[in-house]
């Protein structure tokens, strides 16, 4: 079976091998070696003075960044189910939110975040996706960060790149946290997030000093020095040694081209079988697909193909799918992917079947990858 849900995503061979040794306890000298050095590599990727590793999904990151760095009032965008998450959590600790909410395949405008911010002088943080996985829309954060540290450099930025770290390069210089999580591009089991930090949010952390298992001050104190609060996911740190360094082997721009000419070609390919892609700004994570009968074609990708190719949510459910394009993917397995939705319309009497979706792929494949 294929697996192209865009998270969780396969697990290769040499990381399976590498979280496969004998399990190393935590407190140890060769632990606090591996944690170094991948706290190193993930510097070294996001390009943020410090970073923190959570035994936790990406959800407990996010609750740590809005409890530890919203001290009065958050603005929160939301444009699909992780959006939504955001007010949720700050509505569980009783912090006020202002939220700009669109419809799940429209991202955040400047205009109204610029507006939402007059409106509510006592803002202090605003949180954010980069890709909205809900619905495969990309926010153009980039701006709307640069734009709020323009209106109020105090105002801390919060960015979820769950589902775009390590996907495409991306813009820090005005982002206070930036949120990331292992069962993504880092083609990890779950159970890890990861969160990038500035100077400021760091200041930010030291001076809150909020939660127990979630305090990132008391992990900010213990990580600095190779180790852990509590107990540390040993072998999905392991695993992420390894596909760091495997990633520093092929060029992290090299990956960010090959996952960008993937995206690319595959929307070319299913709007070239007539096939609508959802999201009007599409994000390079995934290509999600707006069907009405979404459902029967992931039904018959499943039992015809081996392809397992995920499906909407809530408003969505039973309306997309979308087709994972995070990680090291071999350009012949989403080949077939790409085949595979084709022979699906054909046998489910949507649209003939002439390969034209594969002969579409190829072609902008190689155009965008000799780029």
């Amino acid at each position: 079976m294929l697996l192209f849900t865009p998270g969780p995503t396969p697990v290769p061979e040499f990381i399976r091998t590498a979280m496969g040794m004998p399990t190393i306890h935590h407190r140890t000298s060769e632990f606090e070696e591996i944690f170094a050095r991948t706290r190193e590599y993930l510097k070294e990727l996001i390009e943020m003075p410090e970073v923190l590793m959570l035994a936790s999904s990406g959800s407990g990151a996010m609750e740590a960044c809005v409890t530890s760095l919203c001290a009065k009032k958050l603005l929160s965008i939301n444009s699909g189910k992780f959006g939504e998450r955001f007010g949720k959590i700050a509505k569980a600790f009783k912090i006020p939110n202002v939220e700009i909410k669109n419809s799940w395949d429209i991202p955040a405008s400047l205009e109204e975040v610029l507006e939402a911010l007059e409106q509510n002088p006592d803002v202090d943080a605003l949180c954010m996706q980069v890709c909205e996985s809900a619905g495969g829309l990309r926010h153009a954060y980039e701006l709307i960060a640069k734009a709020v540290k323009e209106y109020n450099p105090n105002i801390l930025v919060i960015v979820d790149a769950i589902t775009a770290m390590g996907v495409e390069p991306l813009d820090v210089s005005c982002v206070d946290a930036l949120i990331g999580g292992s069962q993504k591009a880092f083609m990890l089991p779950p159970g890890l997030s990861i969160i990038g930090l500035s100077e400021k949010a760091i200041e930010k952390i030291q001076e809150r000093d909020v939660g127990f298992y979630f305090n990132l001050k008391t992990e900010l104190k213990n990580q600095v020095k190779n180790t852990t609060a509590w107990t540390a996911p040993t072998t999905i740190i392991i695993g992420l040694c390894a596909f760091l360094e495997r990633a520093r082997e092929i060029g992290i721009d090299m990956i960010y081209h090959q996952t960008k000419a993937r995206s690319l070609a595959c929307d070319a390919a299913m709007e070239g079988i007539g096939l609508k892609i959802y999201p009007t700004i599409p994000a390079l994570s995934m290509t999600c697909v707006y069907h009405e009968e979404s459902d029967k074609i992931r039904k018959v990708l499943k039992e015809r193909f081996n392809v397992n190719v995920a499906g909407g949510q809530d408003i969505l459910k039973g309306k997309i799918f979308r087709i994972n394009h995070m990680g090291l993917v071999d350009i012949s397995e989403i080949s077939w992917v790409v085949n595979a939705v084709e022979l699906c319309l054909n046998k489910l009497g949507m649209r003939k079947f002439n390969g034209l979706a594969n002969q579409i792929f190829i072609e902008q494949y190689f155009r965008v990858i000799k780029q």
